[in-house]
């Protein structure tokens, strides 16, 4: 059996087939593997013992019991990598995987040729077919990074919000990916493109379906505050917001009490799919709980801001013309403010505005996300918005 070892980690390779024939042999080769590296292992409590099941094809009940007693023998974790899916459900199915840590083996995957669905903060989604969605992450995103998003989203759907859930991690290229099976699943903004003569049906719901999101708290999460974020959003745009602008909203956030509310951090369109007669949220890697203005303020910068000094820019990132994405941004406010007085709704959209210019000018200014020519103008105009409408706020509550 061979396995190979250095200062924090001790992978044995399994191959072919563990029966109840040859299982007692297995055991004795892997137990001798852990002897004769027993002082490494005594003098670093930290090493993981790494299973790499890569060239595995089967794996019995007594070769099941034969990791169990292994896992009995040492302190060390225990990790099973590189399964195939026929593996993976063995272990999923018989507990093995609440026992021990497994991770499927990573296949490739090309997207050549695959539309953009939509675009997040640390990653790309891609139409590989009419039934599967792939998101393709940044440069640089670790699994942790994946493996947390992939949690939060199997936190999201526990807690009643439809969500899409990833079934298989992949690369692509140099770079991670999940799929998602989505049985011809368009986003809303694809619907919008497709049936404009349908479009007041198709803001309704997805502005109802932001009421839903928000009716969930997350109550006993784990989850960020999303008003941390923004105050970073300000100590990262630091001199561009004068000292006094950037004053008065760093008090109005820290003001703002406590709020368990789901916030998915960039639910506009793109980001919502549509399969059959229920909404899903993809992209969760900013999900987050906080007051809804948060959440309402990306409605503002995607459907208007990018606009205001770039005529058509709607057309360039959502394929619609500048007159529709004005018809999303109301009509989306109009029904997700369904029983608000005119002078609460008007309070809530100022209040809408102001957090939306924080994050507009971190996306412009931090990110670099724009058109350069633009960026001086674009600065100024945020500034002059901020200085006309903070005096008319008390509260950023909504």
């Amino acid at each position: 059996m061979k396995y190979t070892v250095d200062d924090n980690k001790l992978i044995i390779y399994l191959e072919g087939r563990i029966s109840s024939e040859n299982a007692p042999q297995i055991q004795n080769e892997i137990f001798e593997i852990i002897d004769k590296n027993q002082d490494v292992l005594a003098n670093n409590p930290e090493m993981v013992i790494e299973l790499d099941v890569e060239n595995l094809e089967y794996i019995s009940s007594a070769g099941l019991r034969v990791l169990m007693l292994l896992k009995k023998k040492v302190k060390q974790n225990i990790s099973i990598i590189n399964t195939s899916l026929e593996l993976y459900e063995i272990f999923d199915v018989t507990g093995f995987s609440n026992i021990f840590e497994v991770k499927k083996r990573v296949r490739n995957i090309s997207i050549d040729g695959c539309d953009i669905v939509g675009q997040g903060a640390i990653g790309t989604v891609y139409r590989i077919d009419e039934d599967t969605i792939v998101k393709v992450y940044n440069e640089g995103t670790s699994m942790e990074e994946i493996e947390r998003e992939k949690k939060m989203a199997k936190q999201a759907f526990i807690m009643g919000i439809p969500t899409a859930i990833a079934y298989d991690v992949v690369m692509v290229g140099e770079r991670y990916g999940t799929v998602f099976e989505m049985l011809k699943a368009k986003n809303f903004n694809e619907l919008l493109i497709e049936k404009p003569d349908e479009k007041e049906d198709i803001v309704r719901n997805y502005a109802r379906f932001l009421r839903q999101v928000h009716s969930v708290e997350m109550v006993d999460s784990n989850l960020p505050d999303i008003r941390d974020l923004f105050l970073s959003f300000l100590d990262e745009i630091g001199d561009t917001l004068p000292k006094d602008l950037s004053d008065r909203l760093r008090e109005l956030i820290t003001g703002m009490p406590k709020c368990m509310t789901t916030i998915h951090g960039d639910v506009q369109m793109k980001n919502v799919m549509f399969d059959g007669d229920e909404p899903i949220l993809i992209d969760m890697e900013s999900l987050s709980v906080g007051n809804p203005v948060f959440e309402l303020q990306a409605l503002y910068i995607t459907y208007v801001l990018y606009n205001e000094d770039e005529p058509g820019n709607s057309g360039r990132f959502l394929g619609i013309d500048d007159e529709m994405s004005e018809f999303v941004y109301n009509r989306s406010l109009d029904y997700y403010f369904e029983g608000y007085s005119d002078k609460e709704r008007e309070e809530a959209e100022r209040k809408i505005r102001i957090v939306a210019y924080i994050r507009f000018l971190h996306l412009i200014c931090v990110r670099n996300i724009g058109l350069p020519e633009l960026y001086e103008t674009r600065v100024n105009h945020t500034i002059e918005h901020l200085r006309e409408e903070l005096p008319l706020i008390t509260t950023l509550e909504i």
